[in-house]
């Protein structure tokens, strides 16, 4: 029993150490491998039968040693085949021609060839990491244009777009109205009123307009009390162009069906629906209008500047969330929607038409001035209720109202001195003088110093001395009847 265990013992200690010898046999074949192909030209063999002859040696080597342990132990089983094989003479050529050769490869040569290996490993890590270095460097340089492209874009702003209409071929020359405009208005402070009652006067209202219940107010009131028809437009200030234009064509049609008389409209889109309203509308008169478009929307809206898709963000949320309007509605006054308007869509000739622009004034003064917007009407309690009621209704009800009133004119004047230095040009706060001037018109350029929002709002700041918007208005629409009389004459000439 004893002897048993110790041949196992013997057995797998032999199997353990021809195993490590086998491992070993493998690495040197692999290492002298790559030297083998280089001398394989001084011994007359091929790298194969190298190879096949070191791995096949190495192999008979570990049989031919289990072999003979076997016989040992097992002396009347592997006695004879052991001797035998070992006793070949092909076997021992074989061996001593390997171990011939390996003693003519140099133990220098082969260092030379691990260090070409490595070279190589080395040139390879250095060819991937300059590509990387490249790409990188081609990504900054990418983005360092787009960044200085948009730094570009953004300080450049609208300085190429203002006044296009006047540098653009083909746009129809202005007439000055100015000095007729102050002889009207003049003999209108006279108490000289010489607006037919032929026409209807309609009153379109602006961007944001729906916001300020007093837009127009005291214009209208001014000419109803002179016995004329005057109209507000009811339009969605906050929505597009084509919505606007789509529903002040059937308000017109409406008050025409009604009254049976032409209109005159202060400010308002004809070109689209021109064809349906040519013999409706006898007049148009712009007033400070950003027919060309305005820069304060090109530059909030500028596709390509810095924080561009940002400010959208914002511009979406205080527009369609805060106010429930639509965004496009600001679109439509950036220079690139509204060049793209004009050129597909332009007015008639023929047509009696006025523009009207002036400049705001930027005076320390003008940020202390408020006006009025809207009113708020107070509940009625019963003790003010009994002290006025002697009093007539109109005393009670103006009693009840406070006044809402916001710095329009400080905000115009801050926008006005930016444009003035940015791009140095003249303005009302929204719109610059010459993207007010409509091609083909007669042009008014009063010398005083009016904000965007004068005409349509009333000031508390009033100076009896000076003509009030609704003065204003009133010359600017007789202009605007003498422009129509005139062409009225020259057409029938021609005819």
């Amino acid at each position: 029993m004893d002897g048993i265990f110790a041949r196992i013992f013997n057995l797998s200690s032999y199997l353990s150490s021809q195993l490590i010898r086998f491992i070993e046999g493998l690495f040197y074949t692999t290492v002298n491998g790559c030297s083998e192909k280089s001398v394989v030209n001084l011994h007359g063999e091929s790298l194969t039968s190298l190879s096949n002859s070191c791995c096949k040696s190495v192999f008979e080597g570990s049989l031919s040693s289990f072999t003979h342990y076997q016989a040992v132990t097992n002396p009347g089983i592997y006695g004879r085949s052991s001797l035998t094989y070992n006793e070949l003479p092909v076997n021992s050529t074989r061996e001593a021609e390997i171990k011939h050769r390996k003693g003519h490869i140099p133990f220098l040569f082969q260092g030379f060839t691990l260090l070409l290996h490595g070279l190589r490993v080395v040139r390879k890590i250095a060819f991937v990491s300059w590509r990387y270095v490249v790409c990188y460097a081609r990504f900054a340089k990418v983005r360092a244009s787009s960044i200085l492209s948009r730094v570009q874009k953004t300080l450049r702003g609208s300085s190429d777009d203002i006044g296009w209409m006047q540098n653009t071929a083909g746009m129809a020359p202005v007439a000055d109205g100015t000095a007729r405009f102050r002889e009207l208005l003049q003999r209108i402070r006279s108490g000289e009123h010489s607006l037919p009652d032929s026409f209807v006067y309609l009153l379109i209202p602006g961007l944001f307009s729906n916001h300020g219940p007093l837009y127009f107010v005291s214009t209208k009131r001014f000419f109803s009390k002179m016995g004329l028809a005057c109209h507000i437009a009811r339009i969605h200030s906050e929505a597009s162009v084509e919505h606007n234009a789509w529903e002040l064509k059937h308000y017109i049609e409406e008050l025409y069906w009604g009254s049976g008389k032409r209109l005159m409209l202060l400010a308002a889109a004809l070109s689209l629906y021109w064809g349906d309203l040519k013999d409706k509308v006898a007049g148009l008169a712009l007033v400070q209008s950003p027919y060309g478009g305005t820069p304060i929307a090109s530059d909030v809206l500028r596709e390509g500047q810095i924080a561009d898709k940002e400010i959208r963000r914002i511009m979406e949320l205080l527009i369609c969330k805060l106010i429930k309007g639509d965004l496009r509605s600001v679109e439509d006054l950036t220079y690139e929607k509204r060049r793209a308007f004009i050129l597909k869509h332009k007015l008639p000739k023929q047509f009696p038409l006025i523009s009207f622009h002036s400049e705001a004034s930027i005076a320390p003064n003008v940020l202390a001035t408020m006006t009025q917007v809207a009113h708020a009407e107070l509940p009625q309690f019963p003790r003010l209720r009994c002290r006025v009621v002697a009093r007539d209704d109109d005393y009670v009800l103006a009693a009840r109202k406070l006044p809402v009133i916001m710095p329009i004119s400080a905000a115009m004047a801050i926008s006005a001195l930016h444009l003035l230095l940015r791009y140095g040009e003249k303005s009302d706060g929204l719109v610059t003088c010459r993207d007010a001037e409509v091609p083909g018109s007669v042009v008014i350029r009063p010398d005083r110093k009016l904000d965007h929002g004068w005409m349509v709002y009333s000031s508390w700041n009033k100076n009896p001395a000076d003509p009030d918007a609704c003065e204003m208005c009133e010359a600017i629409l007789t202009l605007l009847v003498e422009l129509g009389k005139a062409k009225q004459g020259n057409a029938s000439k021609m005819e």
